[in-house]
């Protein structure tokens, strides 16, 4: 039996990480097939239902000028979605990168790598995003993407150079390099591919800190801007009706949470299923 096929069967033990996946399918599916079966679209405004509370014509009901809050919960989740996914596919390839170049090369590529990384341990990733983002306003919601990317990947690439440091010491690393394989090469097929499992699993723990992060930027008017929408703009648009029209807020922060919650489950769950040590270390 192949080692990936005896994690999914340690993975489907787990009921916990099988509700997340089941969860985050069943949001996706909803967030991209939801418009289509909706009447409305998340900018049309129907000037005969203002603030209206949720019906069979407004599912989730309607906002402050008439729209509906279904529709808009539906982009505001794809958004949110896609940025996650995207931060967490690209701050770990970013890691992998800078930290296997820095344990493979040593020397002065590993110096200034971890000088890198160092400073931007020490940043504040989220007031220089807030900095920047008006500077690209107006402009694609990538660049936010790429932002958010940029300050989540170091610590990330801090265990990736440790283990680097590890897996060149090793026979096949050691007798591939004598046999004059490219230096890139190694680290691409020999050294990455043996961590392969810690970067899985590192990619679905940043998507999850990645949704949170853009909805606290978007919350606060820095991330997705108007007429665009994400989650965090949506919260941040019913906060102040959250005791008085509660679905302006609810639907917007339910999703949130239960999305958050379910990518967080779905990491455990690969974390016990690849690594059953650590189940056992976590119970002592």
């Amino acid at each position: 039996m192949s080692r990936w096929r005896l994690v999914w069967r340690r993975f489907k033990r787990n009921k916990s990480a099988i509700f997340g996946l089941v969860v985050i399918a069943a949001l996706f599916i909803a967030a991209f097939l939801g418009p289509l079966v909706s009447k409305y679209s998340y900018d049309y405004i129907d000037a005969n239902a203002f603030l209206k509370p949720p019906s069979p014509k407004h599912w989730f009901g309607t906002s402050q000028i008439g729209q509906d809050v279904f529709a808009q919960t539906m982009r505001g989740l794809q958004k949110s979605l896609i940025i996650g996914f995207l931060v967490g596919i690209i701050s770990t390839g970013l890691a992998a990168i800078v930290g296997a170049t820095a344990g493979y090369f040593g020397g002065v590529i590993e110096r200034f790598n971890l000088f890198v990384i160092s400073l931007l341990l020490v940043l504040p990733d989220f007031l220089i995003i807030a900095i920047i983002s008006p500077r690209i306003r107006g402009q694609s919601w990538l660049w936010l993407v790429i932002l958010i990317s940029l300050f989540s990947w170091m610590l990330t690439s801090m265990v990736v150079y440790n283990l680097t440091l590890s897996l060149k010491q090793r026979e096949f690393v050691t007798a591939a390099r004598f046999m004059g394989v490219r230096p890139f090469t190694v680290i691409t097929r020999h050294i990455l591919p043996n961590m392969a499992s810690f970067l899985i699993i590192d990619t679905t723990l940043t998507v999850g800190g990645a949704i949170l992060l853009e909805s606290g930027l978007s919350y606060f008017g820095f991330g997705v801007q108007p007429p665009d929408i994400s989650l965090g703009t949506l919260i941040a648009a019913g906060t102040g009706s959250a005791l008085t029209y509660v679905w302006l807020f609810a639907f917007a922060g339910s999703i949130l949470t239960i999305l958050v919650l379910a990518v967080s489950l779905v990491g455990d769950g690969l974390r016990d299923a690849i690594d059953p040590q650590s189940e056992a270390r976590a119970a002592l």
